[in-house]
């Protein structure tokens, strides 16, 4: 008899804290759009910089903007000026894919078999193709420039791409844009520091962002050609 109440209350619970969860998000999402005034660079890295534990708050900073629709290349304009170019590059790329991961699996526990967006026509058809690429597709979503980082994390997440494929895919996709907007970020900080070595991440983070682009529209050429050799 136990067993049969324990059965009928879990998904109770499970539904309980599925409804914890979102209302939670809607509030941090609620409350970035209220105070966004002040998300700047400038301010985040001047609160960051002055924490004991630098790294540790900044990979939780990025992991909280992933969650709430806050764009991750601020977070690696901050990590440039905080860390400079190569320790900005590690806790940025870090941060970015801690951040993708906690989406995903958000996604994935509110939803767990609630809705069958596979079974839609339109969604379906996007999900099913994401999980036939595997972490090559994931990457190519990473590659979009446009793709808020957040929407991505939590359609994904609504697939069955394995979690492994999934975090490789983040990791590897978003390095372009990562890189660049690091070694801009480590740039602007040298420049307002009047440092002379300001020269060298900018142009690094230019040529990052310029790949950043290319990349995308290369694979919609390769895309569009393999179409018509096939008509």
């Amino acid at each position: 008899m136990k067993e049969r109440v324990l059965a009928f209350a879990l998904p109770g619970w499970l539904l309980a804290a599925r409804a914890a969860v979102l209302s939670l998000l809607a509030l941090g999402v609620g409350a970035v759009g209220f105070w966004h005034g002040s998300l700047d660079p400038l301010s985040l890295s001047g609160a960051i910089a002055r924490a004991p534990a630098a790294p540790l708050v900044f990979l939780a900073a990025q992991v909280a903007a992933s969650l709430l629709f806050v764009p991750r290349t601020l977070l690696a304009i901050v990590a440039g000026l905080v860390f400079g170019m190569a320790w900005g590059l590690l806790w940025a790329a870090s941060g970015s894919a801690l951040g993708a991961v906690a989406g995903f699996l958000v996604a994935r526990f509110i939803n767990a078999g609630l809705v069958d967006l596979e079974g839609m026509k339109r969604i379906g058809a996007y999900l099913e193709r994401a999980e036939r690429g595997g972490w090559r597709a994931v990457a190519a979503v990473r590659l979009i420039p446009v793709m808020p980082h957040s929407l991505a994390n939590y359609v994904l997440g609504l697939s069955r791409i394995p979690l492994g494929a999934y975090s490789f895919g983040s990791l590897v996709g978003q390095l372009p844009l990562t890189i660049a907007y690091v070694d801009l970020g480590a740039a602007g900080g040298r420049a307002f520091a009047g440092g002379a070595d300001w020269v060298l991440p900018s142009v690094i983070g230019a040529a990052a962002l310029a790949v950043s682009f290319l990349l995308p529209a290369l694979a919609r050429l390769r895309a569009r050609r393999s179409a018509s050799g096939r008509a």
